[in-house]
């Protein structure tokens, strides 16, 4: 080997290892910080730094908020909003950049297509939080893990190769019927996965099905279940302690921003994330903070990403949250309750359960396009999709063969544009909803 090339290979080694201990330290800090809490002066300098960094160096709000001097003074901001100011929002060092970013996509539970973009460090902490909220909980490094997710090839399914380096196999999830449900419990057994990690609706789905066909579990090797995405319901959180003899994992988070909240072990609240985040919890009706324990929508302020930052995002998520102060002075943020995301269990024309997930994916590929959708279910086989889009771009057809692929060449499907999807009692807008009287 040229003296060049090992010393061309020496310096990356010395990165990689840089690299490596300042993830290390990052999620070690992380942990300490959900579990100990943070300190007035660090929430003080972190809300400071961010504002100061937003209005110097994003369009958006230097022609908004100049003089603001509080977060009070900033706008709370939802999918629609960021998505209509998108490029005004991007950080003028961002700006031309965005190759160089990280791509955070979503539809929501709330129907509204949504990509963030996001620097190297953010990126990184998604990552190394991911990994801490699990290791409070028990989780080892090396550890063989099952995502379940609404896997699209091209779209957001990995290689073989990273599969095999990351310990981690891919569980679809578009379809939830019986012989899928007997394929995923498969899997699990042979590839001997350890921890599964899924959305709730998902576990749900699962959960029962191991207990309506008697499967045994005594023969695989998970050593935990992950929650994430929509509250797990607590028949569900019960029915997985039961079936594995441990605590399912419950947490609180998204796509656009990370792990915002985790069930520390042995608690039912969720522990939030205050060293990320600073949360608020504001009346359903306007943008006055709610009454102590009085339920409010929740909105997140993203201390961390530079490329577009996140103030006062309203997730679209109604809790309540509880706020105390120890006896050392710092500060903890929990989550008694955590409500939305719990769209009705939408049916196949087979009579087979989808998740909420497969609705929600359909959307991130019309980003752009239909700003909101819901899907609902009238009869078994016929459905009306809500459509708020933009009528001048849309080609109906293939919206319509995008819903059938997941519901069935026989799904009659009726399109009906409006201006808005309507709200419901809850507060969100959800991306489907079975009115059907056969599964009611």
């Amino acid at each position: 080997m040229q003296a060049g090339e090992r010393l061309r290979r020496t310096a990356f080694n010395l990165l990689d290892a840089v690299k490596g201990r300042k993830l290390e330290k990052l999620k070690t800090v992380n942990k300490r910080e959900i579990v100990d809490g943070i300190t007035e002066e660090y929430e003080k300098r972190r809300l400071h730094t961010l504002l100061e960094y937003a209005k110097d160096s994003s369009a958006y709000y230097r022609a908004h908020c100049a003089d603001a001097k509080n977060l009070s003074e900033f706008p709370v901001m939802n999918k629609a909003d960021y998505n209509a100011h998108f490029s005004e929002i991007l950080c003028d060092s961002y700006q031309g950049e965005e190759k160089k970013t990280y791509r955070l996509s979503t539809s929501g539970s709330t129907g509204a297509p949504f990509t963030v973009l996001c620097d190297g460090d953010k990126m990184n902490r998604i990552n190394m939080n991911f990994i801490s909220c699990m290791e409070l909980n028990g989780f080892r490094m090396g550890m063989k893990r099952g995502e379940f997710r609404v896997w699209i090839e091209g779209k957001n399914t990995i290689s073989k190769w990273k599969s095999f380096k990351n310990n981690l196999i891919m569980i679809d999830i578009s379809n939830m019927g019986d012989d899928a449900l007997a394929d995923i419990c498969g899997t699990i057994r042979k590839q001997r996965i350890q921890v599964l990690v899924s959305y709730s609706s998902a576990l749900t789905a699962l959960a029962a099905y191991i207990r309506r066909k008697h499967i045994d579990v005594s023969k695989w090797d998970v050593e935990m279940v992950f929650s994430m995405g929509e509250a797990l319901p607590d028949a569900t959180f019960d029915d997985l302690t039961d079936i594995f003899g441990f605590r399912p994992v419950r947490s609180y988070g998204n796509n656009e921003n990370g792990f915002i909240a985790i069930a520390l072990p042995g608690r039912n609240d969720y522990t939030i994330d205050l060293y990320n985040f600073y949360i608020e919890i504001l009346k359903l009706d306007s943008d006055k903070p709610a009454a102590p324990g009085e339920p409010g929508r929740i909105v997140v302020t993203d201390y961390y990403n530079r490329a577009f930052p996140m103030i006062r995002y309203d997730t679209g998520d109604t809790g309540i949250m509880e706020v105390s102060v120890d006896e050392e002075g710092r500060k903890h943020g929990i989550f008694k309750e955590i409500y939305g995301r719990r769209g009705s269990l939408m049916y196949n024309c087979k009579g087979e359960p989808l998740s909420i997930h497969v609705f929600m994916n359909v959307l991130i590929n019309l980003e752009g396009i239909v700003h909101q959708a819901k899907c609902i279910q009238w009869e078994k086989k016929r459905y009306e999709l809500l459509l708020n889009a933009d009528r001048d771009k849309i080609d109906e057809n293939a919206v319509v063969d995008s819903y059938r692929r997941y519901l069935g060449e026989e799904a009659v499907i009726d399109v009906t544009y409006v201006d808005e999807i309507p709200v419901q009692a809850s507060g969100k807008r959800m991306v489907c909803e079975n009115r059907c009287p056969d599964y009611q």
